[in-house]
């Protein structure tokens, strides 16, 4: 346990950002989750809405170092792959 003022008040701290952090980190998985249901029901308007949210959380989760820039760009990649891919009427061969 925390002996000094200093280290008692860091421990305050870091819980708060562990209770933010894994607020934040289910609303963005919640909202991915979001996504992929759309993409599997085959509802091509509600996955571009859905997509462009979850794009713009990505980004937000990635500039506040949430997760990794590249972790986020790679959601968008692949979850915009599945997108044009039921755009076009094909299956993409990743799935993600």
């Amino acid at each position: 346990m925390a002996n000094t003022a200093s280290a008692k008040k860091r421990a305050r701290q870091g819980e708060k950002r562990r209770v933010r952090n894994q607020a934040q980190r289910s609303e963005l998985r919640t909202t991915l989750k979001g996504v992929r249901t759309a993409l599997a029901s085959g509802d091509l308007e509600k996955a571009r809405t859905a997509y462009r949210d979850a794009s713009s959380l990505l980004d937000r989760s990635a500039r506040k170092n949430l997760i990794h820039r590249n972790t986020a760009a790679r959601y968008k990649s692949r979850l915009n792959a599945r997108l044009k891919a039921l755009a076009g009427g094909s299956r993409p061969a990743l799935s993600g």
